[in-house]
């Protein structure tokens, strides 16, 4: 019985795959189109701020010139004397590469002799310049791999999410301070920078290949994505920064561990936030200012994300190509649709959709730390939009069915509650007339009993709604209550069918009847009811047709599980048709319960007619009830 319930729901299943489809398609279009493009960024930036925390990257270091220091040197921007003497004490602990994420285009004296200097005796630092416009010009007698520009490129909304790694210009190829930084880094380690190998136009470090921005990776659409891009997979910590801060006044003052310094990145940048050097971000959850970091910090999430990728094989941010993410999507969109088909009632659906959600959100959450951005936003949307939109479709479409099946039932019951009373009754007649043995006052009893039969059934269709009706009309006018227990039922029709004017029913001697009793929830009313009409024609049949009958029997009996009714009269033989109505009546009758049907001959006179279903729970345990009259 389960597995035809699933067939059924599954035969069903393509009334909402068209709506469903479309909607997800439209969806489709949608994203295509950019309008998820704020919906899709914001949702990364919430899952990669609430990753798990990661530990503080030691090998670069921050000396952020604050509003204290800026307090006390009176001066800004800072001269050139103090920059001079920053770094100079810096190459002091011998840090592998020293950024300078300061403007130093102009002269800021005192100390523009002494600046200048210093930058040219110091092979292991990097200075930075504008390309992008409106570009600044590095300081004056740099060579260029000294120099790595300090652009950044922000998103439609704002925020940052993105690197900028190489851009071509009219006089070569420009790398940017975080690229040059993490090459002077990495060069000890005796890994150098080289072109992709997959993807030529990319970078790679060794064997770790920087995966490139395209104008569709992820949720972006049509962005620009000029030169060498990388999304940027910031790293997230429970402190203010992911790594370690220092002030100008703690240089001077020595209050921090030589340690700290020695063999690793020092970027030196302003941090103060009356001189903003500001990046946009929502993907972190700590900050010294809320959704802000300052332009110095994001230059060390990128050096951070080169040098975690290649020798701690963290993973950068990757996506799918476009073909996977959409097939991504429309298999959410296609759960939906199940979960639409199978839930059977509106808070069912709810709980399942959101579930569904949830574990759709986990399971993005889960991959993102392994690098993969999947695209959440849009198949939530086709996940909850198939889910919700489509059950209310199909609770009409199973209203509008039940309708349809009433109607059936109305009509299949109007012309059974037809055939075991009027139809028989002319049946009678038409042979009375065939034989011409029937006088006329006879012939006119039994029109009158045929019309008075088509009457009351007349008014009792009129009277009584067939679909929510608890009660049976058998041919002879009696009616019955179905709430009786089946066996009960058996009983009456039994009763009572054999007491009609059939003409083979003067013959009988012998009539059997036995039922043994059942749970009463085994069978629905309406199931009862069609059993009741099946025994009434049953035994119709052997008062219309099995001449010479002298014995009828009716049992109904249990075994393994099984209910059997089984009615056998020794009547001569008559034809057997299976396809008659009534055959056709007793077969889906059989299928419905999920059991068997048969009617066949018996040697050397008589019929035996048999439906055969198994029960839902076990027989009751009561004495069997025969009578013989």
């Amino acid at each position: 019985m389960m597995w035809a319930k699933i067939g059924t729901k599954l035969q069903r299943l393509p009334f909402g795959i068209v709506p469903g489809l479309t909607l997800t398609g439209l969806i489709l279009l949608t994203r295509s189109l950019g309008l998820f493009q704020h919906f899709e960024l914001s949702a990364l930036d919430l899952l990669l701020r609430y990753r798990p925390f990661e530990t503080l990257d030691e090998r670069i270091v921050i000396v952020g010139i604050d509003e204290q220091d800026i307090k006390k040197l009176r001066q800004y921007p800072v001269a050139d004397v103090e920059i001079a003497t920053l770094i100079t004490t810096l190459q002091q602990y011998k840090p592998r590469a020293i950024g300078l994420d300061i403007v130093r285009d102009l002269r800021v004296e005192p100390g523009y002799l002494e600046r200048q200097k210093t930058l040219s005796d110091s092979q292991n630092l990097i200075v930075i310049e504008k390309v992008l416009k409106p570009s600044i010009a590095p300081p004056q007698n740099i060579p260029p791999s000294q120099i790595g520009f300090s652009d950044v490129i922000p998103d439609f909304d704002g925020q940052y999410r993105r690197i900028l790694l190489g851009i071509p210009t009219k006089q070569d190829y420009k790398f940017s301070l975080s690229l040059r930084l993490a090459e002077l880094y990495l060069a000890k380690e005796n890994i150098t920078l080289e072109n992709g190998i997959h993807d030529p136009q990319t970078m790679r470090f060794g064997k770790t290949e920087l995966p490139r921005f395209y104008p569709n990776t992820g949720g972006y659409v049509g962005t620009d994505a000029g030169g060498v891009q990388m999304l940027l997979n910031y790293r997230n910590s429970h402190n203010i920064s992911p790594f370690r801060l220092l002030s100008l006044n703690d240089i001077k003052n020595n209050n921090f561990e030589p340690k700290w310094l020695e063999d690793k990145i020092i970027l030196i940048g302003i941090t103060s936030p009356s001189a903003p050097d500001l990046v946009n971000t929502n993907a972190l959850n700590h900050s010294q200012l809320y959704g802000q970091i300052y332009g110095v910090e994001f230059q060390a999430h990128g050096i951070s994300q080169i040098l975690s990728a290649v020798l701690d094989n963290r993973p950068f941010l990757r996506t799918m190509s476009e073909g996977w993410e959409y097939l991504w999507i429309i298999a959410w969109g296609m759960l939906g649709i199940y979960l639409s088909r199978v839930t059977v009632t509106p808070l069912n659906n709810l709980l399942m959709i959101i579930l569904s959600s949830f574990s759709l959100i986990l399971i993005c959450s889960l991959v993102l730390l392994i690098g993969w951005w999947l695209p959440v936003v849009p198949s939530l949307l086709t996940l909850v939009l198939n889910g919700v939109i489509l059950t209310a479709f199909y609770q009409y479409e199973q209203k509008l069915q039940v309708k349809l099946e009433e109607h059936q039932r109305t009509i299949e019951h109007t012309f059974t509650v037809i055939h075991n009373g009027p139809l028989q009754t002319l049946a009678i007649v038409l042979r009375s007339l065939r034989e011409k043995n029937v006088s006329q006052s006879e012939l006119l009893q039994q029109l009158e009993t045929l019309n008075l039969e088509i009457r009351e059934i007349g008014d009792y269709l009129k009277q009584e709604s067939i679909t929510q009706d608890d009660s049976l009309r058998l041919g002879s006018g009696l009616k019955l209550n179905l709430a009786q227990p089946l066996h009960e039922l058996l009983y009456e029709v039994f009763s009572n069918t054999l007491e009609r004017n059939f003409p083979h029913f003067t013959t009988l001697k012998v009539k059997i009847r036995s039922f043994e009793p059942i749970d009463s929830g085994d069978l629905s009313n309406e199931e009862k009811r069609q059993l009741c009409q099946f025994l009434e024609e049953a035994i119709c049949n052997v008062g219309k047709h099995a001449s010479g009958v002298k014995k009828i029997s009716a049992i109904g009996s249990i075994k393994n599980n099984w209910y059997t009714l089984t009615i056998q009269d020794n009547g001569k033989k008559s034809k057997i048709t299976t396809t008659g109505r009534g055959t056709k009546q007793c077969q889906n009758l059989a299928k419905q319960l999920g059991g068997t049907f048969k009617r066949e001959a018996i040697e050397p006179n008589g019929t035996c007619c048999e439906l055969s279903w198994p029960l839902k729970s076990a027989p009751l345990r009561q004495d069997r009830k025969r009578s013989l009259f």
